[in-house]
């Protein structure tokens, strides 16, 4: 029995190893699925290979394979020899869907996104940024000078806000309050669901110029242009004041500690009494569990940090260290139920 054991443990621990090392493929299938448009062609029916093949402009035999690579992955089913179906999970990957991954998938597989990670073993050695050796700028300066894929960066984080949107404005209480500021607010996606949600708060959407660009359409297909101000600006040099809440969300593990100390002091000198910081951003436990896919993909984003931009994701340990450096106290930290991994750190003047 022991010798079986042991056996079986060895399996499965292979197992393991070997579907680690195919992660590239997988994302690589996955970034395939979206340009050649699959689940697009195949509908809401299931279609023969051929002939998702013949409208895709491909070869029959490659795109069985494809498509019986995506149906392994769980993302089609395969009904007879040839003939797939879309399944819940490779519905994600349709545009237009309000939850669609499209464009995070497109973004997250795209070579500006994965070169820098070829190089992770140096970063690990030296703390640099693989990023700027590689593409000769820092990534936002590189997104600055490729407008499409900017906007492809804007879209991949409004998908990935989606889930967010719909949480946050129940898991606190913007009532209280007359006008939000969601410093480095992209589009405007976590915005409008606040502001959706409650009628009596006004926003302001404050980003780069870059940033903004997909911001005025956003605001138009929610009929908030009356409600919500756009101003272009940097977070590096101020924040604008006025409002008696700042929310923040997936901005500060982009960043330094000495760069997220900065920003959120430009917050606190706004702040008036009474007022607040939201952050929104994974929280690290202090210790690593095992087996947990919430923390095991918020370690990866981590590393993609320190690969492609310079920041680190954080401990509760931590975010208490930059907000007292910029003059905060730390007040509460809520798991956001329903959008895993992100957390809710409410922060007030010291």
């Amino acid at each position: 029995m022991a010798n079986t054991y042991v056996r079986a443990a060895g399996m499965a621990e292979r197992e393991l190893i070997v579907r680690l090392a195919f992660g590239s493929m997988a994302a690589q299938t996955l970034r395939a699925a979206v340009r050649l448009g699959v689940v697009e062609l195949i509908g809401d029916t299931p279609r023969h290979a051929a002939d998702v093949a013949a409208d895709a402009g491909a070869e029959p035999q490659p795109m069985t394979r494809l498509l019986r690579a995506l149906a392994g992955l769980g993302l089609l089913k395969e009904h007879t020899p040839d003939s797939f179906s879309v399944t819940p999970a490779g519905e994600l990957l349709r545009p237009g869907r309000p939850d669609s991954l499209a464009s995070f998938v497109r973004l997250f597989t795209e070579p500006t996104a994965v070169r820098a990670w070829e190089h992770l073993d140096g970063s690990i050695r030296t703390g640099d940024v693989a990023f700027d050796a590689v593409f000769g700028t820092d990534f936002f300066s590189h997104l600055a000078q490729h407008p499409e894929l900017s906007a492809e960066f804007n879209a991949a984080m409004s998908q990935a806000t989606a889930k967010t949107a719909a949480t946050l404005p129940y898991a606190f209480d913007f009532g209280r309050f007359t006008t939000l500021t969601d410093v480095g607010g992209g589009d405007g996606t976590l915005l409008v669901g606040v502001l959706n949600a409650h009628p009596g708060l006004t926003g302001v959407l404050y980003d780069t110029t870059q940033g903004l660009a997909q911001a005025p359409k956003t605001l138009q297909q929610h009929r908030l242009t009356q409600r919500c101000s756009l101003i272009a600006g940097d977070f590096f040099r101020s924040v604008p004041a006025g409002s008696d809440l700042y929310l923040i969300k997936s901005v500060l593990h982009d960043w330094t500690d000495e760069q997220v100390v900065t920003i959120l002091s430009h917050c606190r000198n706004v702040l008036p009494p009474g007022g607040r910081v939201l952050i929104v951003e994974p929280v690290l436990p202090e210790l690593v569990g095992t087996h947990d896919a919430d923390n095991a993909v918020t370690y990866l984003s981590d590393l993609n940090m320190l690969v492609n931009v310079g920041g680190r994701e954080r401990t509760r340990k931590d975010f208490e260290d930059v907000c007292h450096r910029a003059g905060l106290s730390l007040t509460s930290v809520t798991p956001l139920t329903g959008a895993a991994p992100f957390s809710l750190i409410e922060a007030a003047a010291d």
